[in-house]
Order: structure tokens, then C-alpha cells, then sequence
């Protein structure tokens, strides 16, 4: 299928020039939280990603129904019941993940990012669209989570998906993992050399909104 330059503004976009994270500076608490291991970042991803990508063709298929003054309360429900979905399909095949990610997956329902596409997004468009923009939110998001939890396990725990990357004689050598990584500071510091990398490869973007 062909996407015309909107849709693939739409979709591409929150990878990049208007990434949820770096960009808006939305969720992240979650991504300060959930990132210390990078088995629960990529869970975390694709969670978000599937709630914000059919939440926001829920609530585009309801717009025309769905009267002003109690929009909110129906974003809301909409997307407690695609979090609990998700919460028990967790609990079902991944169940040490879901207990790592803890109360995280019940606050998607708050997640800043998903009620700003229902409410910035798919109140206004059609269904199509709607998908493309969570899908791209949600990828945008997520490889933020994964980028970071794929440095914070390497040098935290010297693994990768809970396998032994460092070999052993780096540490028969000397090499000790660095354990601040485990903790959410360092979390924030990696996000922050992302938006530093991010601004000074797209001056541009942030010339234009200043």
C-alpha cells in the first residue's frame, strides 16, 4: 500500500521531529521506570504502541457519537479496557515481565502520550489515519524505551535480554559492571544525551520553534 505524504507524515513523524519523548517531552516517568532491564522496555513498547494504535481507531470510529462534554470519560473507558486486555495477555505469557513492570501497565490509562492522541488525533480524523498516528506514537516511543534499556542492561548487568554479553574475561580482568545504571537517574542522563544528540542533528526543528 502506497502512503501518500500526509499519512506517512503521520506515521513517521513521532520517529523522529516529533518523537513523544524527546521532542513533547511526554511519558517520562515510564521511561525512566521500566527501562532497567531491556526485556521490559520492549514489552512496555509494544504495549503502549497496540493500546495507542487501536485505542485511537476506537475512539476515531465513536467521534461522531460521542458527545462533547463526557469525551473524556469515554477515552477513559476505552482505554481501561485495551490496558486490562493487555494486563491479562501479560500475565498469561509473560508473567515475570508484568511483575517487573508492576503498576506501569495500569498507568497507560494516564500515559500523557495516549490520552494526547485521542484527544489531539483521533477525535478529528478518520480511522486510518487514527492507527497510523498510534502506531507512529508508539514506535516513537518505544525505541526510546529500548535504547535505553539496552545501555542501562549492558553496562548495569553486562547482559542482554537476561544473557551473558560481557564475556568473563572482561571481568577476570578488572571490568565491573556499573551499577548506577540500575538506577532512574541514569535513566534520565541517557534520555538527556538522546535529546542533546536529537537537537544538534535537527537544529532546524528547534530553530523554527523558538
Amino acid at each position: 500500500m502506497v502512503l501518500s505524504n500526509k499519512t506517512k507524515a503521520v506515521l513517521l513523524g513521532p520517529l523522529n521531529k516529533n518523537n513523544p519523548i524527546i521532542v513533547q517531552v511526554l511519558g517520562i516517568c515510564s521511561a525512566l521506570a521500566v527501562t532497567s532491564k531491556l526485556e521490559p522496555s520492549l514489552v512496555m513498547a509494544v504495549a503502549v504502541t497496540l493500546v495507542t494504535a487501536f485505542g485511537n481507531v476506537i475512539i476515531s470510529l465513536l467521534r461522531k457519537t460521542i458527545p462533547n462534554r463526557i469525551r473524556i470519560i469515554v477515552q477513559l473507558v476505552v482505554v481501561a479496557a485495551l490496558v486490562t486486555i493487555v494486563s491479562e495477555v501479560l500475565k498469561a505469557y509473560v508473567y515475570d515481565v508484568n511483575k517487573q513492570l508492576s503498576v506501569f501497565v495500569g498507568l497507560i490509562v494516564t500515559n500523557c502520550i495516549l490520552m494526547g492522541r485521542l484527544e489531539a488525533f483521533a477525535l478529528g480524523n478518520g480511522p486510518w489515519p487514527s492507527f497510523l498516528d498510534g502506531i507512529g506514537n508508539g514506535l516513537g516511543y518505544g525505541w526510546i524505551l529500548v535504547v535505553v534499556g539496552f545501555f542501562r542492561e549492558l553496562l548495569g548487568s553486562g547482559t542482554l535480554l537476561g544473557h551473558q554479553v560481557i564475556p568473563q574475561f572482561m571481568y577476570d580482568a578488572g571490568y565491573v559492571n556499573n551499577g548506577l545504571m540500575m538506577l532512574a537517574p541514569m535513566a534520565l542522563i541517557l534520555v538527556a544525551v538522546i535529546i542533546w544528540v536529537h537537537r544538534s542533528r535537527n537544529r532546524e526543528l528547534y530553530e523554527q520553534t523558538n
